[in-house]
Formats: C-alpha cells, structure tokens, sequence
C-alpha cells in the first residue's frame, strides 16, 4: 500500500513513544491501597492501557478489562480523583522511550514533516512528559483526551489537528500501537501505521486494518 507524499505525522504517545506502564502501575496500587482495595501487578495494569485514566481506574476497581456496570459512581470519582494525584506526582519516574523513538523523530523533523500528538493521556500529563525526554519541541501540536469533547476512536481529535495545523487527511497519517488510533483514523478515511509492540489488550491490531504494520518504531523511516 502506498503511504508516500505525507506531510503531516500524528503519534499516540503510551505504547507507541513511551512505556509508561510502570508509573501509571504505580498511581493505581496507590490508589487502590489508600482506598483498601487489591493491587495489580504491571502486567495486568498494561492490558488495561489505551482508553484514558478514568476507564483505567474503573478497570481497576472491577479487577477486569471489562468494567463492571455496578461501580458505585461515588467510588469511581473518589479514585479517579486519587489517582490523578498520585500519578502527576509520579509521571515520569520509571516511564522509558521506546527504542530509536528520539532519534526517528528528530530525523523526520529534519526531513520536513510536520509532528504532533493525539493521546488519550489527560493533557495535563503531556508537557511534563515531553518536556523529560527533550521532544517538547518537536511538535507543532499536542491534544488529550480532555482537550475536546471526546477522544479516540472518535475521529474529531484527528481532524482537529489537521484543521489547526492546515493539512488534509489525504497528507496526514495516524501512528499508534491500540486499536482506538487505528478506528479514529478508519473512521475519518486516514491512512494509519500501526507499531506491534505497545498496548493494544493483548489483540493482534491487524485485525483493525491499519494501512501498514511495523516492528520497531525506526521502520516508519523505510515506509514513508
């Protein structure tokens, strides 16, 4: 499939350039203790990943990715609430880049594309993790799920960016690892790459059509 003549490239940020499993594992044991419930190892915690920290702590309080319907809604407030204050104090303890990640943007901003973000991390969370790896100023743009109304895979934050930053969809591509980048870019007739190896619930992410898979994040150089 060709993917060539893009000008503009949208990245997901957990799974795709950052792990941040380990601090977000954290903020949720934390908050699970302080509210005397169970915690989770950090491979449970990373299949609850992708859908924003709110469907994250309800995952945590139902003990499953299927979140139980009768969460008392007090409760789930009470520990959404915790859980964001634990984690802004721990946002990037343990949270690593994924592999050349650093190296790839700064090459394709040389190159002349333009970058941004669309995550569905709470934006508060964002600068303060771009600006710990030194990328902040890479991208021309950056949103989160409480930047607009709703979030991925709703396509509207995808055709945001494009509109703020003055390109077509035709000339953006969606990069991501979950299947809710891949959707928010199938649902607005996007082009998308997926990366194999972030979080996406344990699910093959072919099975969401993105235009082309790739291993490792340094591949996207040899696609584009």
């Amino acid at each position: 499939m060709n993917i060539k003549n893009k000008k503009h490239l949208i990245f997901d940020l957990d799974g795709t350039l950052i792990d941040s499993v380990p601090d977000l594992a954290l903020a949720v044991n934390m908050t699970m203790q302080e509210l005397d419930k169970d915690i989770y190892c950090l491979d449970v915690v990373r299949t609850w990943v992708g859908n924003g920290s709110l469907v994250l702590i309800k995952r945590a309080l139902s003990s499953d990715v299927t979140i139980d319907e009768n969460l008392d809604e007090e409760l789930v407030q009470k520990a959404h609430k915790l859980f964001l204050e634990y984690y802004l104090q721990n946002v990037c303890n343990e949270t690593i880049m994924f592999e050349n990640v650093k190296q790839t943007l700064q090459i394709l901003k040389d190159k002349g594309y333009i970058l941004s973000i669309v995550t569905n991390k709470p934006i508060e969370f964002v600068k303060p993790i771009l600006d710990s790896f030194d990328i902040e100023k890479l991208f021309s743009m950056y949103i989160g799920a409480n930047s607009l109304d709703v979030k991925k895979p709703n396509p509207k934050p995808l055709l945001y960016v494009c509109d703020k930053l003055g390109f077509s969809v035709e000339e953006s591509i969606m990069i991501g690892d979950s299947k809710n980048d891949i959707l928010a870019a199938n649902n607005c007739n996007m082009q998308s790459i997926a990366v194999s190896y972030g979080y996406n619930y344990d699910e093959d992410i072919s099975v969401h059509n993105p235009s082309i898979i790739i291993d490792k994040f340094e591949d996207i150089l040899k696609v584009l």
